[in-house]
């Protein structure tokens, strides 16, 4: 098929190819109702007057964490109307301003201008309409880890919870939501003393799990019958070894595009390893972007000496040749494991039985590292 063909085929193995975008709001969200209902009680006391609760949403990406919160959202600014809640991904609005225009624009349906106005009194007008409207505020920060990245975390958490000293009656809860509970703890000491969560943990998911989520996204992106039950289930295998939902749902896209650009009516095996080799050179080249010196030389040693030396030989050298410690050696080789581009396992053999054996996970010759 030329490039012609491809761009004007009105033919399609999608139904629904936003089914695959990373935003997409499955109408059918299962598995996370122990979740939900931990969320929706942190909310309950607002909705009759009272004061709602904080949480720390903990959990790996890809894990429903998000989906999670704004179905609970959605539910409760459907049934009614004394709370107000706000999803911001703290990624996009890293600083106190940008927060808080987040929080403003929800209330009054526009952006508060960027300049000439102080943040004193955008902050004082959101708080007097609350005030007036008698409605509780709960806020859900994502990757609130930016926030203290930016050195703002602490001051965001404060304004808001804090605000009933000086305004009467607002009620106002936060939704952490991060990956690592660290952050729980990076918190000033005075925030410490209003912020005071419950966790609400999600796990992984299980393979059964993964399998039926992504046989969801199947039937409402595909046509019947473009994939197979035994392609679905090497996807689903592979999205379960990688731990991220997110890999599976973009093998099942990347199969589409590629058995369409085949001008095929259906996945085949073929086109599944096709997707998954290129999927496979993505992560690769992310995860080698993602190294520091240190990391990128230690993989170096394991590509020039793979099968040479183990782990406890390997650090020796680096530390003759750097003059870094053990332990940095070990640091950096459990992040070359953790990103997937070594794996490591124990052999039985060396002075104290325990060596530890690097195994490359690709072909250095196919990558600049």
């Amino acid at each position: 098929m030329g490039i012609e063909d491809i761009l004007m085929s009105d033919e399609s193995l999608f139904q629904n190819i936003n089914a695959f975008d990373p935003d997409y709001f499955p109408p059918n969200f299962n598995y996370r109702d122990t979740q939900m209902e931990a969320l929706a009680m942190s909310i309950r006391p607002a909705l009759r007057g009272g004061q709602p609760s904080n949480a720390v949403v903990l959990g790996s990406p890809a894990t429903g964490k998000t989906t999670s919160i704004r179905k609970v959202f959605e539910l409760v600014e459907k049934s009614s109307d004394k709370v107000v809640c706000l999803y911001i991904n703290c990624q996009l609005h890293t600083t106190r301003f940008g927060i808080f225009s987040q929080i403003y624009k929800k209330l009054f349906g526009h952006i508060p201008p960027e300049t000439g106005v102080p943040f004193s009194r955008i902050y004082d007008q959101i708080m007097k309409e609350l005030q007036k409207k008698e409605k509780a505020l709960v806020v859900a920060l994502d990757d609130i880890n930016y926030l203290f990245q930016s050195k703002n975390a602490d001051k965001v958490v404060y304004d808001l919870l804090r605000a009933y000293e000086e305004y009467p009656g607002v009620k106002a809860s936060i939704f952490a939501i991060m990956s690592d509970l660290e952050f729980k703890y990076s918190f000033d000491k005075n925030v410490n003393t209003v912020f005071i969560p419950q966790e609400i943990l999600f796990p992984l998911y299980t393979y059964s799990e993964i399998e039926g989520i992504l046989r969801d996204r199947v039937k409402a992106g595909f046509f019947p019958n473009v994939l197979s039950d035994e392609i679905l289930e090497q996807i689903a295998m592979y999205t379960e070894e990688n731990g991220d939902l997110r890999v599976g749902i973009n093998l099942l896209r990347s199969c589409g595009n590629i058995a369409e650009a085949d001008a095929s009516r259906e996945i085949t095996q073929v086109h599944f390893e096709k997707a998954l080799e290129s999927l496979v050179s993505v992560n690769i080249v992310e995860s080698l972007k993602s190294l520091n010196d240190s990391e990128r030389y230690i993989l170096r040693m394991v590509a020039d000496n793979e099968g040479m030396y183990n782990a406890g030989e390997l650090s020796k050298i680096f530390k003759e040749k750097t003059g870094s410690s053990y332990a940095s050696f070990n640091r950096a080789l459990d992040k070359l494991e953790f990103v997937r581009l070594v794996d490591t396992k124990y052999t039985g053999k060396g002075v104290k039985g325990n060596a530890r054996e690097i195994i490359l996970r690709f072909n250095p010759d196919d990558y600049a590292i």
